[in-house]
């Protein structure tokens, strides 16, 4: 196997997570470390490097120790293609990441093109596994799926109201308002404001003038929790009173940091909360007692070094071709999320979304909470 001078970063990951000084099995994990979607580059490190951690403990993969390449995208497809590049220089096999879409879609061509396996967490735009390529998996759902839970929640329940549908303009946050808006559409309702916003934008006083202008009381919001705590916060400040319904990039905890008080019953799909899964329970514990909540895509992410881990031993080694099949070809894998099974295009067999509001906990700090 090619071996290349490691990095400082990789170099440190060696000694906090196999204890050797060189290791078999490369995995980098790609994902916005820094900027503005930090925190959910933080759940999918976290949640990789303790999967990572607990194999090695346990002898690692196939008898080889594990080494962990680290590579931060800031969410920007251009530097999404800089840490893929760097993760082939570095002789990595495997890729847990990226999170965004717009990211994972062109860093993907790199991988498969040179013989990498990625699988992402957070990635849930039809486009990543739809294009033929060997190598794309995903723990997540997708978002013609998550549209089509978003939508029809919208028909049952605001079928007569004026509807506002924003997006980003980002693969992952248009396709999503795309899809919501196309099972709304085919159910009979037509929204009255379609607009998009560019991602980073931090005053959104014409957004809300337009949405005022048109009498809207709900506004299906597709992009990531930066904007979206900016867009709720504002309008209220504004006096609009509207009710907000996202998608699954806003399951974050920083959305109330974002949004204030703006952020009480806000609705958003995500799949049924993980962290709630009873064979997870002690590996949830394990995470707190770090100081650090499990949330979101963490136990996608330790779940997609499982299935890695579980594919290259009924594979009989690690070539990342041959782990793919064995992907594809076996399951369902148990994982921190529940059983998994994959089709031939990457894609898990269950895809489940479900509603959730935001509002106070007893702690009286806001979060959201899954609708019974």
């Amino acid at each position: 196997m090619k071996k290349s001078l490691m990095s400082a970063v990789a170099l440190a990951a060696v000694v906090a997570f196999s204890g050797n000084a060189w290791a078999d099995v490369v995995i980098g994990i790609g994902a916005p470390l820094t900027g503005p979607n930090a925190a959910f580059g933080a759940q999918i490190q976290k949640g990789a490097e303790q999967a990572i951690a607990d194999l090695n403990a346990a002898g690692g993969i196939n008898g080889e120790q594990i080494r962990i390449v680290l590579g931060d995208d800031v969410s920007d497809p251009k530097q999404g293609v800089s840490v893929a590049n760097k993760f082939v220089a570095d002789g990595v096999q495997f890729v847990i990441g990226h999170f965004n879409s717009g990211v994972s879609i062109p860093a993907s061509e790199i991988y498969a093109e040179n013989g990498l396996l990625q699988f992402s967490p957070g990635s849930t735009s039809p486009t990543y596994t739809e294009r033929g390529l060997w190598n794309t998996f995903r723990t997540c759902g997708r978002d013609d799926q998550q549209g089509g839970v978003a939508g029809a929640f919208i028909v049952a329940n605001y079928k007569d109201a004026k509807i506002a549908v924003v997006h980003d303009k980002t693969p992952y946050g248009q396709g999503l308002a795309d899809e919501t808006k196309r099972a709304m559409n085919d159910a009979g309702v037509t929204e009255a404001l379609y607009e998009g916003i560019n991602a980073g934008d931090k005053d959104f006083s014409a957004l809300i003038a337009k949405m005022k202008d048109a009498g809207v009381s709900v506004v299906y919001f597709g992009g990531l929790h930066t904007e979206f705590g900016l867009i709720e916060r504002q309008a209220a400040d504004q006096g609009l009173k509207v009710q907000f319904i996202s998608g699954d990039g806003v399951v974050n905890n920083e959305l109330a940091s974002i949004a204030g008080d703006a952020v009480d019953g806000t609705l958003m799909t995500f799949a049924p909360d993980p962290r709630k899964n009873p064979a997870a329970a002690e590996l949830v514990e394990k995470f707190r007692a770090t100081g650090f909540e499990p949330e979101a895509y963490t136990l996608y992410s330790y779940a997609a070094v499982q299935v890695i881990a579980d594919a290259a031993k009924a594979a009989g080694g690690t070539d990342p071709q041959a782990v793919a099949e064995a992907i594809k070809s076996g399951g369902p894998f148990n994982t921190a999320i529940g059983e998994l099974s994959f089709t031939e295009k990457g894609d898990i067999t269950r895809p489940d979304y479900v509603i959730y509001t935001w509002r106070k906990g007893e702690d009286g700090k806001y979060t959201y909470f899954q609708n019974e």
